[in-house]
């Protein structure tokens, strides 16, 4: 059966306040085929989904939806919220609690419509993905990430709409929740787009669909046969772009002999007139034609080069759109003989009171995974080891320099732009190294000095990496709570080599199996009962 188009680009373009386009021309056609839509941080993936979802107009353009869309933010609401707002079905709670207080309001039964057994139906989601627990007017400040995003989910499969729209489902998962997001995707007989860097997610697509400077492509498959088609097209480009620089040469040798064969011409003519006893006007007709002849030699060259020169410009730019993303590993000093970190019967200051008391090692060079549920206390473990928390109770003892980057990117001051905070955690550095260095990391020129807040959050991840990996005196000691969140899947592979090369010791708490078995771990430390 062909595939029935419910969401079409037509010619789609979308410029930021500054008047930058972000993306132009953009055409597709989105079916009822689980999508994934992938991209670089910053390329607009958000801004595209929210045109798709009916939130943002184009800026030229248009969007047309066959039925109604469901848009789940990567951005969830705000602590104020309730449990029933945050899955949006607080109105239909609302309205339904009005009605049966006596409200005869044409507007409370409008938003209710056919869901009259919204609350119980709610309440069975909610216990059937382990949320039991929770009651529809607990305020969301009270979940942790993983529960508010499973709640979240919840409702974006409760909205009956024709086609859902999530962006970056996975994010703050544990395990468990992961294996529910794609039992409940297996369940969707709709249209279904997922923005996502989750390749265990994206191999569940049946397409994927890549948004980059050069527009919209479509690759028909899932991650594996997509990665395979960036793999031979990055090689392509790369051999299209040498033979067009050899060609260039080429060309520019064959356009300098013309010319030097064209003016030996000339002066030979010249020679022979002066020689000659010919009238004036017959040297003058000739001297007319020569140069009218060298002229049409001349323009025909310049647009013989700039049509040259755009060929290159144009091979360029798609090898620069598939050009990985590279970090630099810091090297510090290995440290031999006592344990850099030391956990005697350690009790964590939040989390469950039962869990059992952790004891363990850090040596130089180990790399551990922190592994445990949503809220089993990976964050406050790290945060107890940069010293930012105390124990409830137990020994910690760490020996070295540690550098932690946590999953919300708090080094990083909203207010404060990439470079400035760069400047701040290295001298050795100078400006242009450091502009390079975040040049490799996707970082360029009109993107480091806007305010970090303005950035998308896999730049600000970047970004704050950066600051860690290339301050004036390397850490033998590394702290990464979800590093993979919010990366692009270039950024994500080039952060794996970057650790794969760490010679220090790294404890990296992670949901992301895929990642975690790329880092060549030596074992794991688990929290939990």
């Amino acid at each position: 059966m062909t595939p029935v188009s419910i969401l079409t680009l037509d010619r789609v373009a979308f410029a930021l306040p500054d008047g930058r386009p972000l993306f132009t021309d953009l055409n597709e056609c989105f079916d009822q085929r689980c999508t994934g839509l992938v991209g670089r941080n910053g390329v607009g993936k958000s801004i595209l989904a929210q045109i798709l979802a009916g939130g943002l107009a184009p800026t030229s353009g248009h969007c047309r939806a066959t039925g109604r869309v469901h848009y789940l933010a990567q951005q969830l609401a705000g602590p104020d919220t309730t449990v029933a707002q945050l899955a949006q079905v607080g109105e239909v709670l609302d309205a339904l609690r009005r009605i049966e207080a006596g409200s005869c309001s044409q507007a409370d039964f409008d938003a209710v419509g056919e869901r009259w057994d919204m609350r119980e139906r709610l309440q069975a989601q909610l216990a059937r993905h382990g949320l039991e627990q929770l009651d529809a007017d607990r305020p969301v400040a009270t979940l942790s990430g993983g529960q508010a995003t499973r709640v979240a989910l919840l409702g974006a499969f409760l909205s009956e709409a024709d086609y859902l729209i999530l962006d970056e489902p996975s994010n703050h998962l544990d395990g468990p929740g992961r294996a529910q997001l794609l039992t409940l995707l297996r369940e969707w007989n709709k249209g279904l787009l997922v923005i996502s860097h989750d390749r265990e997610l994206l191999a569940h697509m049946q397409r994927i669909v890549e948004l980059s400077p050069l527009g919209l492509a479509s690759y028909g498959g899932n991650y594996s046969v997509y990665a395979q088609c960036k793999a031979e097209q990055s090689a392509q480009a790369e051999r299209t772009l040498e033979r067009l620089k050899l060609e260039r040469q080429r060309q520019a040798r064959e356009l300098q002999q013309q010319r030097e064969r064209l003016e030996r011409r000339q002066a030979r003519a010249g020679r022979e007139a002066r020689d000659s006893n010919q009238a004036k006007i017959l040297l003058d007709r000739r001297q007319e034609r020569s140069e009218a002849t060298a002229g049409k030699l001349q323009r025909d060259h310049q647009a013989t080069r700039q049509a040259m020169a755009q060929k290159v410009r144009e091979a360029a730019r798609r090898v620069e759109a598939s050009n990985t993303i590279a970090l630099q590993a810091p090297a510090p000093t290995r440290q031999a003989g006592s344990p850099l970190v030391t956990l005697q019967a350690v009790r964590l200051p939040f989390g469950d009171p039962l869990q059992s008391p952790l004891d363990g090692c850090l040596y130089s060079g180990d790399r551990v995974a922190l592994i445990g549920a949503n809220g089993s206390g990976k964050s406050t473990m790290l945060k107890v080891l940069a010293g930012l928390l105390a124990p409830r109770c137990g020994h910690v003892e760490v020996r070295v320099e540690v550098a932690y980057l946590d999953q919300y990117c708090n080094l990083l001051p909203a207010t404060q732009s990439v470079l400035d905070y760069l400047r701040q955690c290295t001298v050795r550095l100078d400006e242009s190294s450091l502009r390079t260095r975040l040049a490799q990391l996707g970082l360029g020129a009109d993107r480091v000095e806007l305010p970090s807040g303005l950035l998308s959050g896999g730049e600000r991840l970047k970004a704050a990496l950066a600051g860690v990996l290339y301050g004036d005196t390397p850490v033998p000691l590394l702290l990464l709570d979800e590093p993979s969140n919010h990366l692009d899947l270039p950024s994500l592979t080039a952060l794996e080599s970057m650790l794969r090369q760490y010679r220090g010791a790294l404890l990296v708490a992670s949901h992301d199996r895929v990642f975690l078995q790329q880092l060549g771990l030596d074992g794991e430390w688990r929290l939990g009962r």
